[in-house]
C-alpha cells in the first residue's frame, strides 16, 4: 500500500450554466515500475496507479488508463462542461487495490 499517496484537485467554487472549467489533478505517488533494486538486490514490486477517473453528478468526464511510463506525481488538466451544481468525484486506482479519492463541490453562479 502506497500509504504516502496524496490526491490533490483544484476546482472553481463557481461557474455559469454551460461554462467549460479547467479541472487539476495531481496524486503524490512514488509510482514503482518494477525494474528497480533495492540495496539488496531485490526487485521493488510494482506499485503504480493505473487508472484515474473524474465524474460530475454521476456522469464520466474522463477516465484515463495509466501505463507503467508515466512519472512520478502524476498530474492531469482537462476542462469539463458544467450544466448544473454538483460534486466532481475523482478516483485513483493502484495496482495494489488501493483507491484513493477526493471529491470538490462547484456551484452555479
Amino acid at each position: 500500500m502506497a500509504s504516502d499517496a496524496k490526491p490533490r484537485v483544484k476546482v472553481p467554487k463557481s461557474a455559469s450554466a454551460g461554462e467549460v472549467v479547467t479541472i487539476k489533478a495531481l496524486i503524490s505517488h512514488k509510482m514503482e515500475s518494477g525494474q528497480r533494486k533495492d540495496a539488496d538486490g531485490n526487485l521493488i514490486p510494482r506499485s503504480i496507479i493505473n487508472r484515474f477517473t473524474c465524474d460530475l453528478n454521476g456522469q464520466n468526464v474522463v477516465d484515463v488508463t495509466i501505463d507503467p511510463a508515466v512519472s512520478t506525481n502524476p498530474y492531469f488538466e482537462f476542462d469539463a462542461t458544467v450544466d448544473a451544481a454538483g460534486e466532481f468525484k475523482f478516483t485513483w486506482y493502484d495496482d495494489d487495490g488501493d483507491v484513493y479519492e477526493d471529491t470538490q463541490s462547484i456551484e452555479i453562479a
